[in-house]
């Protein structure tokens, strides 16, 4: 739509601004109304994982990277032959890399579902528990700190002064005999 010519009441004309893209509710534009639609379809839950980077945010850098060289390793003049540091190492790999599939395979969704009852627990009492209490707790004790620094500057304050007043006139010299 275009901007109208109003008439104001002292008889300029001036342009009234009118929003071409319309309310948020109620676009006006077919684009606006895609992109809303399109919003409203994109949710978190549905969101696409990353099946190649498993670990974006470097969770497990430190703990679980471990290799064969970091558990079995064979100092100078103490080795094994040939064919079985090779075994070993393919037995090692392989075992590890199966044997966390079978365990992922077994326990893993029992485990994404106790840790996600677990986190929404814990977001739970976060939201309607933990975080009104503080804010509540901030609110009475501003009420409280109010009515404390109104007595202490009632009562200690006139204190404070007169025996700063008293000690003000001490006056200390050093004299060093010889």
């Amino acid at each position: 739509s275009r901007p109208r010519s109003l008439c104001s009441p002292q008889g300029f004309l001036y342009t009234a601004p009118v929003r071409e893209q319309g309310n948020i509710y109620k676009p006006n534009n077919k684009m606006m109304a895609d992109e809303l639609s399109e919003k409203a379809v994109h949710d978190v839950h549905t969101k696409e994982i990353d099946l190649v980077n498993r670990d974006p945010k470097h969770l497990n850098d430190d703990v679980v990277k471990i290799d064969f060289e970091d558990v079995i390793a064979e100092p100078e003049g103490t080795h094994s032959f040939d064919g079985i540091w090779k075994a070993s190492f393919t037995t090692f790999t392989v075992t590890k890399y199966w044997f966390y599939r079978l365990l992922s395979a077994i326990f893993g969704i029992p485990m994404a579902l106790i840790w996600g009852i677990y986190f929404a627990i814990l977001s739970f009492l976060h939201i309607w528990a933990v975080v009104p209490c503080i804010r509540s707790y901030l609110i009475e004790i501003q009420c409280i700190s109010r009515v404390y620094s109104i007595c202490i500057h009632t009562f200690c304050d006139p204190l404070f002064e007169a025996v700063g007043r008293v000690f003000s006139s001490i006056r200390a010299t050093v004299r060093k005999e010889i």
